[in-house]
C-alpha cells in the first residue's frame, strides 16, 4: 500500500462553519442597514428553497454570479424585495470571503496536529473565492498547499482542481486522501481523480454510506494511523 503523504481537506462544513454574521441574524442586520426587513425565522426555509433552484455552471467553471443569485433568492424569501435585494446579495456573497466570518470546528486543530505528528502534510481545496492561505493563518494553523476554485477556474468535482493541489504538493493521487462533507463534490470528485476519499457526515445525512465519519476525530484511525488513547 502506498504511503500516505498528505490529506486534502474541504473547508466549509468540514473544518469550518459560518459565524453569526453569515447566519439568520447576520442577514437581518445586513438587511436593516439597507432598509430591508428580513425575517430570521424564515432563513432555513429560504435556503432550502434557494438550493432547489441553484444550478452549476455546465462546464463546472467557478461563477460568482451563481452564488449571488442564490443569495438574492434567500434574501427575497426572507422578505427582502426590490433592487436593494441584489445589492445586499452581493454584500453577503463577498462576506463569505472574509476569514473572520468563520469558526473552526473543535476537532479541526487537534486532528491537524495529529496528522503532523505522523509527518502527513495538509492541504485545503475549496469551492470559494476566499484566500485559503490567509484563512489558515487567521485561524492559527499551517498548510502545505491550497487551491480555491476562483484561482483555479473550476469547482469540485472537476478533476483538474484535485490534480492542481497534488501538483503543488508534488504527490501522486495514491499518496493522498481527501476529506469533505459533500458526497458529490468531495468524495466522488476525489475518487474520480484516483484519490481515496472519506465523507464527513457531521449531521447524519448519509447513514447509507459505509465508512462515513461523524467527526474528524475518527480520521487518523480511518487512515490507518495510531491516535491518542484519549480519543478512543
Amino acid at each position: 500500500m502506498t504511503e500516505l503523504r498528505a490529506v486534502l481537506f474541504d473547508v466549509d462544513g468540514t473544518i469550518a462553519r459560518p459565524g453569526p454574521d453569515l447566519g439568520p441574524e447576520g442577514y437581518r442586520r445586513a438587511g436593516a442597514r439597507r432598509g430591508l426587513e428580513l425575517d430570521p425565522d424564515r432563513y432555513e426555509e429560504a435556503r432550502e428553497a434557494a438550493l432547489e433552484g441553484i444550478e452549476r455552471h455546465p462546464e463546472l467553471q467557478h461563477d460568482e454570479e451563481i452564488w449571488i443569485a442564490f443569495t438574492e433568492r434567500v434574501i427575497r424569501c426572507m422578505g427582502g424585495d426590490g433592487p436593494r435585494a441584489h445589492d445586499l446579495a452581493v454584500e453577503m456573497t463577498l462576506a463569505w470571503e472574509h476569514s473572520h466570518n468563520f469558526d473552526l470546528y473543535e476537532d479541526a486543530l487537534p486532528v491537524f496536529e495529529e496528522l503532523r505528528r505522523h509527518d502527513v502534510r495538509i492541504a485545503l481545496i475549496s469551492n470559494t473565492g476566499r484566500d485559503l492561505e490567509g484563512f489558515a493563518a487567521h485561524h492559527g494553523f499551517d498548510i502545505d498547499a491550497s487551491v480555491s476554485s476562483r484561482l483555479h477556474g473550476f469547482v469540485k468535482p472537476h478533476p483538474t482542481i484535485f490534480r492542481a493541489v497534488l501538483d503543488l504538493l508534488g504527490l501522486t493521487a495514491a499518496q493522498a486522501a481527501m476529506v469533505g462533507d459533500s458526497l458529490e463534490d468531495d468524495v466522488e470528485g476525489a475518487r474520480a481523480a484516483g484519490i481515496r476519499a472519506f465523507l464527513l457526515d457531521r449531521h447524519g445525512l448519509h447513514p447509507e454510506i459505509d465508512g462515513r465519519l461523524p467527526d474528524l476525530y475518527g480520521l487518523p484511525a480511518a487512515l490507518g494511523l495510531a491516535q491518542p488513547a484519549s480519543w478512543t
